[in-house]
């Protein structure tokens, strides 16, 4: 995008406003969208403590739309697509996403890499990566739906245990660019990231839990 900071971004499923907020320290127009009221008012706290201005609306990555286009947008960390029960609520999120870009607008979003766990225990990197707040009980991974089953315990920001029960889904490199291609989706380019570490210059390998996608409208 060329830095330029005219430029507007929808963060899609932004939680409580890690991206969005950072986009807006940097001098960008940020719009963020996340289902959960809780979580966005919690963006709204912490934007306000950081001095910086976010439009948070409530909606539904699955069903959302704007009068007026954005230049780019970014689904960072799952925070909407790969986390739908079925394939196709995570396809309509990739639609509505290029419905909601001008033309030559850039989207830019992280997905779980299916290589992963043809290698690697899911589990056992979930439990290495916590912050000693987030545990994995159970874990299985469906080969036949590239989906893997968690129960985690996770506390929140109040100190409130609760238990999660998780259906997310691994994308192979091939099936993202075959669902980007039929929206009308150009120049896909796709690296591997390491979690919180997303550049260009890193090729995708079977070490890689996420994938890091960039495609123009």
């Amino acid at each position: 995008m060329g830095f330029d900071k005219t430029k507007t971004i929808l963060d899609i499923g932004c939680g409580t406003g890690r991206h969005a907020i950072e986009l807006a320290r940097r001098g960008y127009s940020v719009t963020g969208i996340d289902r959960s009221e809780s979580q966005l008012a919690r963006a709204q706290e912490k934007a306000k403590a950081a001095g910086v201005t976010v439009t948070f609306l409530h909606k539904d990555a699955r069903n959302f739309q704007f009068d007026i286009p954005f230049d780019g947008a970014v689904m960072l960390c799952e925070a909407a697509f790969s986390l739908m029960e079925t394939d196709e609520m995570n396809f309509h999120i990739l639609k509505n996403a290029v419905e909601a870009l001008k033309p030559d607008g850039i989207f830019i979003f992280s997905c779980l890499n299916v290589l992963f766990p043809l290698y690697h225990s899911v589990k056992d990197f979930i439990n290495q990566n916590s912050k000693n707040d987030l545990e994995s009980i159970e874990n299985s991974f469906d080969l036949m739906t590239s989906r893997d089953y968690s129960t985690l315990t996770i506390v929140d920001d109040k100190g409130i245990e609760k238990t999660l029960h998780c259906n997310e889904r691994y994308y192979a490199p091939s099936e993202i660019t075959w669902l980007l291609k039929p929206l009308n989706f150009r120049n896909i380019a796709i690296f591997g990231c390491d979690t919180g570490d997303f550049r260009r210059d890193k090729p995708l390998s079977t070490d890689d839990y996420e994938m890091l996608v960039v495609a123009q409208k």
